[in-house]
């Protein structure tokens, strides 16, 4: 019994650990750099319909050049909520329209910018090692519990906290390699 939950809780630790990483890809890929990305305006959400829907389900979003979004609007009538959904996200852009097409050009960062953007993924990067070492510990927790209920043996636990501790290092090298990239890429001019 003690075996498969072991399994078990290292699939479950692995998960909410690839969960955390996700996150900050995802987090990272709002991050404005100095090129164009369509991850820029996704979470923007538009009022349209009597709703309010992502802008992903009311135009296409594309990057025909390394400085410039646009946005092919499906729906004439939803060009002035989108031109004003993007104006009003303080991305610090301004959309021009021509007809269903919007085009968003990205102007470049200053080096103030560049310092705030690159402290703003360190942030990011550090919540996501809280968040890797919490889900250890949790895991840890658990192994001690097993222990002390004689579920497993002590030499188990020392093996099995050893193999947390480095699906631990591992993810917390790879966040540390990502915001490296992220940082070069928000530095570069």
């Amino acid at each position: 019994m003690a075996k498969a939950d072991i399994n078990v809780l290292k699939k479950d630790l692995l998960r909410r650990m690839e969960g955390a990483f996700e996150v900050l890809q995802k987090e990272f890929g709002g991050l404005r750099t100095g090129r164009a990305s369509a991850n820029l305006l996704e979470p923007i959400m538009v009022e349209a319909y009597g709703s309010t829907l992502p802008l992903n389900q009311v135009g296409t979003i594309g990057v025909p050049e390394p400085r410039l979004l646009t946005v092919q609007v499906w729906d004439k009538a939803n060009v002035k909520g989108v031109e004003r959904a993007i104006r009003e996200a303080n991305l610090g852009v301004n959309p021009m329209s021509e007809g269903q097409l919007i085009r968003v050009p990205i102007p470049s960062l200053t080096e103030e910018r560049r310092k705030e953007l690159a402290k703003i993924a360190h942030k990011y990067a550090e919540e996501a090692r809280v968040h890797v070492r919490n889900v250890r510990r949790h895991g840890m927790d658990e192994l001690k519990k097993w222990e002390k209920d004689h579920e497993i043996s002590e030499d188990q636990h020392r093996e099995h906290s050893k193999s947390v501790q480095d699906m631990t290092d591992s993810h917390i090298k790879k966040i540390d390699a990502v915001l490296a990239k992220k940082e070069q890429e928000i530095m570069q001019v």
